[in-house]
């Protein structure tokens, strides 16, 4: 085992060579689309986004090439910096990868490769990191989980059947999945052995290290069940609504410079802006340069429900701005109670403010946001995953709001639109007291905390994801919260201090 001291770059290479038959379809599978994007797009997002990554090279299936680069093209994958057609098995396709990150080498250098299928478009931001730092010590790595399963080993006899031969010990048996990770060197090796073996053949590339190379250890990082491969007509639907349930983790916090050139001449409008994480949102926003507009019942006899108010509400920040740059609806009602006894009142204003009324603002905000390329940020609640009893109002609106946001996402890319939903841990806000008085105190988020991270999602690439914000530690999140706000009360007092 070598260990490498020095930082080299790394190149995800993502497998993109399947044709899709084995689920009955006319497409390859990679370019089905799931939650709203092709399953190739989903899986490039990861690595676009992932900071261990420099490079990402695609290797797709040949006669769809163009169409790969479309969507690397309209998805704005920076990373992404060659779409190559693959070869007709597996390890055809690893070759041409390797020969591609070889030419863009200078001679003797050396770099880290983690080919990562396609069609496993849920890998997490942790795996991928992690292969990247075990590739710190080892030349090999490959990523597997548990086998929850007893694995049988058969054999056929006959036309009687299938008989059990074996029964291997499951506490040492492992799911295979993917990224794997190796030095180019190491693979590059592997594969000049391999190829002078007539009857060499491999479904996977820690395989052909592990036979040509048997002195190089191949390190196993723990994978997840998410890190799904669709490959037969039931992962299609499953991947679906892992999509739909799985949730995005909150964007780091910037810095003050971050905010102030994200936000600094840009127009925000916050619908339910007169309390709460909607009223925090403006005041944060507003220190750092946006012209805000906080809209509310209380406050500027804002009703998000009357359509009349709404595009009121636009034409006044366009006309005084002349942009709109971000779009926040806050707004919403909770009321709680079994179905069968709620009155047409108490169920018409729960329909309207939570479930129209958003779809109103989307509808409005539309020709504002193409004209800026700005982003709509909607809000949801974790009774979005399940309904609830006594909770079927609030939590089917909640979860329409998961599917509003990925169809927009979906529907107003072309147009450079970006759609996100916030999903916030329980929050200390008025609504919430009205409904459940007074809760423990460090119990709760604050609200200034879920008002950082809806900031840091407005500013972010981020679109049509659930972003989760969460509570890990009350005594970090408080101090972070406390953090933030005198950072912003410094920013008050220099605006205060500063001449007209």
């Amino acid at each position: 085992m070598t260990t490498r001291s020095t930082h080299r770059r790394t190149v995800a290479v993502v497998l993109a060579g399947g044709t899709g038959q084995r689920i009955g379809l006319a497409i390859p599978k990679q370019l089905l689309k799931i939650a709203g994007k092709p399953i190739l797009e989903h899986t490039l997002q990861i690595f676009e986004g992932a900071p261990d990554i420099d490079d990402v090279i695609v290797l797709m299936t040949p006669d769809y090439v163009a169409e790969a680069e479309k969507i690397v093209a309209r998805a704005g994958l920076g990373k992404v910096s060659q779409v190559l057609a693959g070869g007709s098995t597996r390890s055809e396709t690893t070759m041409l990868a390797i020969e591609a990150v070889k030419a863009g080498l200078n001679d003797g250098e050396d770099c880290n490769l983690l080919f990562h299928d396609a069609v496993r478009p849920l890998v997490s931001q942790r795996v991928v990191k992690e292969c990247v730092q075990a590739l710190k010590k080892y030349q090999a790595v490959d990523v597997a989980i548990p086998s929850a399963d007893t694995v049988i080993v058969t054999r056929m006899h006959g036309n009687d059947g299938e008989f059990i031969t074996e029964i291997p010990d499951r506490g040492r048996l492992r799911r295979g999945q993917t990224p794997q990770g190796f030095w180019l060197s190491t693979i590059s090796s592997a594969y000049a052995l391999a190829s002078s073996d007539p009857q060499f053949q491999a479904t996977d590339d820690c395989s052909v290290v592990v036979k040509y190379l048997p002195h190089v250890p191949v390190h196993v990082v723990m994978g997840d069940e998410y890190n799904m491969k669709v490959t037969q007509p039931v992962d299609v639907f499953i991947a679906d609504k892992l999509f739909q349930l799985a949730s995005t983790t909150a964007p780091s916090p910037g810095g003050e410079e971050f905010y102030r050139n994200g936000l600094a001449g840009r127009t925000l409008i916050v619908f339910g802006g007169s309390y709460g994480i909607g009223s925090d949102i403006a005041r944060m926003a507003e220190a750092y340069g946006a012209r805000v507009f906080a809209l509310g019942r209380s406050t500027t006899g804002t009703h998000v429900e009357n359509p009349d108010d709404v595009e009121a509400a636009f034409s006044r920040a366009y006309a005084e701005t002349g942009r709109i740059d971000y779009v926040v609806n806050t707004a919403g009602v909770l009321r709680i109670g079994r179905l069968d006894a709620t009155d047409n009142a108490t169920l018409r204003e729960a329909l309207e403010v939570n479930y129209l009324a958003p779809v109103n603002i989307a509808r409005t905000a539309f020709k504002y946001l193409a004209e800026t390329q700005g982003q709509l940020l909607l809000f949801t609640s974790s009774s979005y995953t399940r309904g609830r009893a006594e909770y079927s109002l609030y939590s089917s609106t909640k979860a329409a709001m998961v599917n509003l946001t990925q169809a927009l996402s979906d529907e107003w890319a072309g147009d450079g639109i970006r759609v996100n939903c916030v999903n916030p841990e329980r929050t200390a806000t008025p609504m919430r007291t009205r409904a459940f008085g007074d809760e423990p105190s460090g119990s709760l988020l604050s609200s200034e905390m879920v008002a950082l991270s809806s900031l840091d999602v407005l500013l972010s690439s981020l679109t049509g994801h659930v972003i989760d914000v969460r509570q890990q530690d009350p005594t970090t999140s408080q101090a972070a919260a406390s953090e933030f706000e005198q950072a912003l009360a410094s920013v008050l007092h220099e605006q205060a201090d500063s001449p007209a």
